[in-house]
């Protein structure tokens, strides 16, 4: 895997809107966010197309696409960070594999790129396309948090963006958040309510130690892939692009999903992990993170999800993992060399995420 240089200070990073046009509709977080990126020593790049309208970015993909190749493509910009998720991202992925300019500058111009939920769909188009990008914090919702700071917990693991380390291990949040029921601007500098955590990660299938390159994301977004539940074309273009890992890629894999705000039916969640139980997928890989359900919705239900579908299986699950749509959240690192050890409840990443 080709692998980025972590950021210093005095490093661009860019703001792209690869689903939707939040940024002009939120401009209170975006001010906030870019506050902060500056306070951390950056420079704030907002791309051309960012700042658009929902409705113009959802009528031109090409745009967003756009946008980040002009992000790759510039060299003074070190990292890239999506504003938020949304519905979409996907359509972006015909305009970016079908110029070799931008795949080449991914080689020449490797760069850290950050974002979550809907993002799963560039996620995976850079994993194919052999760099190591991290599902973690987005601008809006992380970086442009309400209170006084970024919530702890992220703000750690968003830093790590900063740190060339050997390995690091990913620990249970002490604390979780609700979720905000506004975002209005009049709530700037009220903090989220906070609660003890009372699980931890908790071993719900499976035992044992394994050793896997971590590769996954938003579960809805992974169902969306392989049925076109939402777009029927979205299929036929991951088919197009070879994007999906080959049977023989699943072995090395360690699996992370995590449900959306849009707190799934325990029915749901079944529907969505038998299709990839369907593709062969919970059998191959060496083991599976889920991350924390929003404000713990459904969180004893899920459990009972997760043991029914895996139940004929022995791969190994470590439930309420910090990452995805719950607050906090850490950064996974696709494709990096990762331990997890079931039993004694511990995820290192046991490699260097950074060149230097």
């Amino acid at each position: 895997m080709i692998k980025p240089k972590p950021l210093k200070k005095g490093d661009k990073i860019a703001i792209v809107s690869l689903s939707n046009g939040e940024l002009q509709k939120r401009k209170h977080l975006l001010d906030i966010a870019l506050k902060r990126l500056e306070g951390m020593g950056l420079i704030p790049v907002i791309m051309p197309y960012a700042l658009k309208s929902d409705k113009y970015l959802e009528n031109h993909p090409e745009k967003r696409a756009e946008d980040l190749k002009k992000a790759f493509l510039d060299n003074s910009i070190k990292g890239i960070i999506n504003a938020i998720g949304g519905f979409d991202t996907y359509k972006t992925i015909p305009y970016l594999m079908e110029d070799k300019e931008f795949t080449k500058s991914i080689k020449k111009h490797p760069k850290i790129f950050t974002g979550f939920s809907d993002t799963t769909n560039n996620h995976l188009m850079f994993s194919h396309l052999g760099l190591v990008t991290f599902y973690g914090p987005s601008l809006l919702v992380d970086l442009g948090e309400l209170d006084k700071d970024m919530l702890p917990y992220t703000k750690k693991y968003f830093l790590k963006y900063f740190k060339y380390e050997k390995t690091f291990t990913i620990n249970s949040s002490k604390v979780w958040y609700k979720e905000r029921k506004s975002y209005d601007k009049k709530y700037i500098n009220t903090p989220r309510i906070k609660i003890e955590e009372k699980h931890g990660y908790e071993c719900i299938n499976g035992k044992g130690r394994v050793k896997g390159y971590l590769y996954g994301g938003c579960l809805q977004s992974l169902y969306d892939i392989y049925t076109g539940a939402n777009y029927k074309d979205e299929p036929s273009i991951y088919e197009k692009y070879k994007i999906l890992p080959t049977n023989k890629e699943w072995q090395e894999k360690i699996l992370f999903i995590e449900t959306s705000e849009r707190k799934a039916t325990p029915k749901k969640l079944e529907i969505m992990l038998q299709e990839l139980k369907n593709q062969g997928i919970l059998k191959l890989v060496k083991g599976v993170l889920v991350g924390k359900p929003v404000d713990e919705g459904y969180y004893e239900a899920y459990k009972k999800v997760y043991k029914k579908v895996f139940k004929d299986l022995d791969t190994p699950i470590l439930y309420n993992v910090n990452f995805g749509h719950a607050h906090p959240r850490c950064i996974l690192p696709y494709g990096i060399e990762t331990i997890v050890d079931f039993d004694k409840k511990i995820i290192k990443i046991n490699e260097p995420i950074f060149k230097i």
